[in-house]
């Protein structure tokens, strides 16, 4: 008789197209589901564009009131799901936020409870990083397996001692390598779709309008850019709450007919081959999964200081400081090589980032005593 797969539940909050859910989701894609299934449970009632490919795929979707209307109610409710259906391994990826979803896996009897730290912060972000320098160390109080996507998050989150230990484990965002590998033919029809022409430089990012992403300086480097060289245009992939301030900053720079605002895609691996440059001066970041996807297309990467150096995986990676001003950044990205990296795949898998070995990684990490 074959044996049923093992039933992993993922709790991952609000489905916004973020690199988390990215990341969960290349592993499910990847993993043998013959083994290791996921279900999940999502923050709010409403349809996500992650259910129908999930459901597809074998798993689970549960509806939970989300933390930010009824923390309490979010919690009695991950903990039904949890009790009901006698889930054994629960995997959080709710970053701080875990010690909630944490605290009731370990009240339902959850065996194996994951941490699983995605990211870091910065005093910047005065009250989002308050939060999570308060809840830090209550995050890890329920687990007892710590994960981290990175070094750098992981010292965030565990402290270097812990990281040294080996305790904690580092799980990679790795992705498809093939699937992200420039197409010279994709290309073409796709700068024919948007309208762009052949030697037009497109400077390109992905990522949720907020914070973190920095996009306000973003805008000022591509203005900088765009003086220099008039025949550029900057492509946004993503929304969020600051899309619409972003917009008002694009028109104060008269820059409407330069900067083309995609809004969520499910093409994005596609875009990545209409792009020349990719650029993410981040605020702050664990290892973000669209610098490895921008390096798999052979793209040349330009990103804050402030993101994780362990996302050097090839040497199209350039990072710049965040204390120089816009112009200084928008000469560097100009005066460098900017083409395609063409033994970009063979770099991310000697690095461990193509998804197809991870995956077998992960399904050892899912072993319950």
């Amino acid at each position: 008789m074959k044996q049923k797969p093992i039933r992993v539940l993922q709790i991952i909050g609000f489905v916004c197209g973020g690199g988390v859910e990215a990341v969960i989701m290349n592993y499910y894609r990847n993993i043998d589901r013959n083994k290791i299934q996921f279900d999940f449970v999502i923050d709010g009632y409403e349809k996500t564009a992650l259910d129908n490919e999930i459901l597809s795929l074998g798993g689970k979707v549960y509806k939970v009131e989300p933390y930010t209307k009824n923390p309490l109610k979010n919690i009695y409710q991950i903990y039904r799901v949890i009790k009901d259906n006698n889930y054994q391994i629960v995997h959080s990826n709710m970053n701080t936020l875990s010690v909630f979803s944490l605290f009731a896996a370990w009240l339902a009897g959850a065996k194996v409870r994951i941490l699983h730290n995605h990211s870091t912060a910065v005093k910047s972000e005065k009250l989002r990083s308050a939060m999570k320098y308060i809840l830090r160390p209550f995050a890890p109080v329920f687990a007892n397996r710590y994960m981290a996507c990175s070094k750098l998050a992981g010292e965030w989150m565990y402290g270097k001692k812990n990281m040294q230990s080996g305790e904690v484990k580092v799980l990679n965002n790795a992705i498809d390598v093939d699937a992200f590998a420039y197409n010279e033919n994709l290309r073409k029809k796709l700068r024919q779709d948007l309208n762009i022409d052949e030697d037009t430089l497109v400077i390109g990012h992905v990522g949720r309008f907020m914070y973190q992403k920095n996009h306000d300086f973003l805008i000022d480097i591509f203005n900088e850019i765009h003086k220099q060289k008039s025949n550029s245009l900057l492509l946004l992939i993503g929304d969020g709450p600051l899309r619409q301030s972003i917009e008002e900053k694009v028109k104060n720079y008269n820059l409407q007919d330069s900067v083309n605002f995609l809004g969520l895609r499910k093409d994005v691996k596609d875009l990545y081959n209409a792009m020349d440059v990719f650029v993410l001066p981040s605020w702050y970041e664990g290892l973000p999964v669209v610098s490895v996807e921008a390096q798999a297309n052979g793209l040349p990467c330009f990103v804050s200081d402030k993101v994780s150096k362990e996302c050097y995986l090839s040497s199209s990676m350039h990072f710049i400081s965040l204390d120089k001003n816009a112009d200084i950044w928008s000469k560097e990205i100009l005066n460098s090589k900017l083409t395609r990296n063409k033994s970009a795949k063979q770099e991310l898998i000697a690095n461990n980032f193509e998804i197809k070995n991870e995956a077998k990684k992960l399904i050892g990490l899912y072993t319950i005593n």
